[in-house]
């Protein structure tokens, strides 16, 4: 299974809804980065999102899929589990 990383916070709907969409789909393991505990985290992340300042940002095997509702439109399309599962 691809290395799923989530920027977050913890105070976060969204990346709730995240993490429990993507362990319906298998993932055991996120590697999640608090963006609120490190304002540097934080700029890594607009950093590789293209500029996007809000959280969930995730990225799948390096890949950045947007936040939640990218995530989700792309399960709804049938494109999140064959992401997840490229090694």
């Amino acid at each position: 299974m691809a290395k799923v990383e989530m920027y977050s916070t913890a105070v976060c709907p969204y990346c709730v809804a995240a993490e429990r969409l993507l362990k319906n789909r298998g993932v055991t393991e996120i590697d999640k980065i608090r963006v609120d505990l490190d304002p540097v985290r934080h700029e890594e992340m607009m950093a590789r999102s293209g500029g996007r300042r809000t959280v969930p940002q995730i990225f799948i095997g390096g890949t950045h899929v947007g936040g939640f509702d990218d995530m989700s439109a792309l399960d709804a399309a049938g494109e999140l589990v064959p992401l997840l599962n490229r090694t």
